[in-house]
């Protein structure tokens, strides 16, 4: 199967959101699901119904994490240089309306654009590999054609 890349910061997340379900999340619904047994008839019991829905939520969850856990190329930054490339920090100007903006090239489980965390798949991220601070990139957005100057590459 192919690797999944990612930095420390988002490994370390995803391991601790399963130690979580697994030390924390895991034994609550157990618990939640044996006092809504105790209320009796079962086929009406919502509380129990919601509960095993919860765990089954829970327990998808955990798979998920562990297989992508499991296939986690945990890729460092410091060690990196160069062109843009995973898990360079770039800051951009928009050649239209002349805003900076910076983001960081990560893997797409820990992507968040909203902390300038920026999905290595995305038409953005894609257009800037391999390109060098001074470098127009012209990318398809689905808000339309967009122009960007690299004016810093850095990884940290």
């Amino acid at each position: 199967m192919e690797k999944i890349p990612m930095t420390r910061a988002g490994h370390t997340a995803l391991e601790t959101e399963l130690k979580t379900l697994k030390s924390v999340e895991r034994p609550a619904i157990i618990r939640a699901i044996a006092e809504a047994r105790e209320h009796g008839d079962l086929s009406e019991n919502a509380e129990y119904h919601s509960a095993r829905e919860k765990q089954s939520f829970i327990e998808g969850r955990i798979k998920e994490l562990e297989g992508i856990i499991g296939l986690a190329e945990v890729i460092d930054p410091k060690t990196l240089s160069g062109s843009i490339k995973f898990g360079a920090t770039v800051t951009l100007v928009d050649e239209d309306t002349d805003e900076e903006k910076t983001w960081q090239i990560v893997g797409e489980q820990e992507a968040n654009i909203e902390k300038g965390l920026l999905n290595i798949r995305s038409p953005i991220a894609r257009a800037l590999i391999g390109k060098e601070e001074g470098d127009s990139v012209e990318v398809r957005t689905p808000g339309g054609e967009k122009s960007y100057e690299v004016l810093k590459i850095s990884y940290s």
